[in-house]
């Protein structure tokens, strides 16, 4: 294993640089300063991963293995990235700037990705179906191929885990794409795939702009599948690329999720549960309750409490135990940040905390509070991405579902409310594929995960996903009934 630099590609089980020599620089954005050059993949590597992979897929016996043997190694990968859990956490806090406990309940989760489809694999199965025919009819979930697996910069190395877990548990082969900024930990998985028995050419790791080889590998012959997560645009770019080649896509896109507060709530334990929810990862989430809708008679209650526990929010070096929200991933991702608190003065909203730069070297942003603004604002309606919360009131059930739903996005929200009966009413009409009911912890393991309308379709994790990554085929096999003897 080469867990310290230089990193490498993975392509057919080998560690190779860039054939044109290009690299990738990465900077910390903690200190700012340079990090680590990982190497740059272009066209041409892609078309050898991509050949690779398909003739792996149909030359080699992964997806022809026993149910067991597959799940045999994907145990043993679990095993090998629970060994190197806290360097990889390190290396992740490190490259995306998210505090190190986080990124430690991130590699850990990562494993027990793996873990799940290893065990949910066996009982992976097709059924039979009583026919009007003389037979037995019968489904087989048949892998789907060479799989594209794009995952984001904010959740680099669990993303990458979700993906191919259980496209690599259902015998397909895998070519992995991490972001640009943050591709350190998915080149390192490839690696211990390799180690964990994974053959070669069934799972490859290629770094690269996406501008350069994102389209290719989504337009590539060889690939007849697309799982993406990302932001909305990419996404429709993807989906367009893959038309011609009728391809399998799942996307997993953008959000601007609503956290809903009714009156009747604990509004102590709401607001001091709002802060984790649209700050973590500095906001960085797709799933972030980026819109905190607050019932009338409550709003200021809420508000004031929603802002001290804000001001309570420990921002600084990700290294450090204590530290809740570290620097931004990129100078460009805070600089956008910025413009849109600078739009919401613009537009009349009243910054209620944060906006500031707390601490420097590093791109350090402060968690921010605005009000003041309509749910038609930008800043309301679009994804920021960063550490911003808009808050507004509403009057009454009705016009708390409405602001729920006035956004083209639907990943995920919040419901806060001791009234049973509206809790299940207001949780079947909120457009939004996760939804939470007083707690902001949605995201398990063992359940579905994606979106509504523009964050996309298909879903992560649970046992659901596998179904992203296989076909089903109808067999049916003729049995005359005989006559009685």
């Amino acid at each position: 294993m080469m867990f310290e630099p230089p990193f490498s590609l993975l392509i057919d089980g080998k560690l190779r640089a860039s054939a044109s020599g290009g690299t990738i620089k990465l900077v910390r954005p903690d200190t700012e300063q340079p990090g680590w050059e990982v190497p740059a993949a272009g066209p041409a590597e892609v078309d050898q991963a991509a050949e690779a992979a398909a003739r792996a897929f149909a030359e080699q016996p992964w997806a022809l293995l026993p149910a067991r043997a597959r799940s045999d190694a994907l145990f043993r990968l679990a095993a090998l990235i629970r060994q190197q859990a806290e360097r990889l956490a390190q290396l992740e806090s490190q490259n995306v700037g998210k505090p190190l406990g986080d990124a430690r309940w991130e590699i850990n989760a990562g494993a027990r990705a793996f873990e799940y489809y290893a065990g949910a694999l066996p009982r992976f199965t097709g059924e039979t179906i009583p026919t009007s025919g003389e037979g037995l009819d019968y489904t087989l979930r048949v892998p789907i191929g060479v799989v594209a697996a794009i995952v984001p910069w904010n959740f680099p190395f669990l993303m990458a885990c979700w993906k191919v877990a259980p496209a690599l548990a259902t015998g397909n082969a895998v070519i992995l794409k991490p972001a640009s900024l943050t591709p350190i930990t998915a080149l390192l998985l490839g690696q211990l795939a390799a180690e964990a028995g994974v053959p070669p050419g069934i799972l490859q790791v290629l770094a690269g702009p996406g501008g350069k080889i994102g389209d290719h590998l989504v337009q590539h012959p060889r690939v007849r599948k697309i799982a993406f997560t990302g932001e909305t645009t990419t996404g429709a770019r993807i989906l367009k690329l893959a038309a011609d080649g009728i391809k399998r896509v799942s996307l997993e896109l953008g959000g601007k999720s609503p956290n809903i507060v009714f009156a009747d709530a604990d509004i102590e334990a709401a607001a001091a549960a709002a802060p984790g929810a649209v700050f973590g990862n500095a906001g960085q989430d797709c799933c972030a309750r980026s819109r905190v809708l607050v019932e009338e008679s409550v709003y200021g209650r809420f508000v004031e409490a929603f802002v001290a526990a804000t001001k309570k929010q420990v921002v600084g070096d990700p290294a450090n135990e204590a530290t809740q929200i570290g620097p931004m991933v990129s100078a460009a991702q805070r600089a956008r940040v910025e413009e849109y608190i600078e739009l919401a003065r613009s537009e009349g909203g009243r910054v209620l905390c944060g906006g500031t730069r707390p601490h420097s070297p590093g791109w350090y942003l402060a968690p921010t509070i605005i009000d003041g603004l309509p749910s038609e604002s930008r800043v309301c309606q679009e994804e920021i991405f960063g550490p911003v919360a808009c808050v507004l009131p509403f009057r009454g059930e009705s016009e708390a579902i409405r602001l729920a739903n006035d956004t083209q996005f639907g990943l995920s929200g919040s419901l806060w409310t001791r009234d049973v009966e509206r809790a299940l009413r207001v949780a079947r009409m909120v457009e939004t594929g996760v939804l939470s009911v007083n707690t902001n912890s949605s995201v398990y393991q063992e359940a579905p995960f994606g979106g509504f309308k523009q964050s996309g379709f298909g879903r992560d994790l649970g046992a659901e996903a596998m179904h992203l990554y296989t076909e089903i085929k109808n067999v049916f096999i003729r049995v005359p009934a005989k006559e009685p003897a």
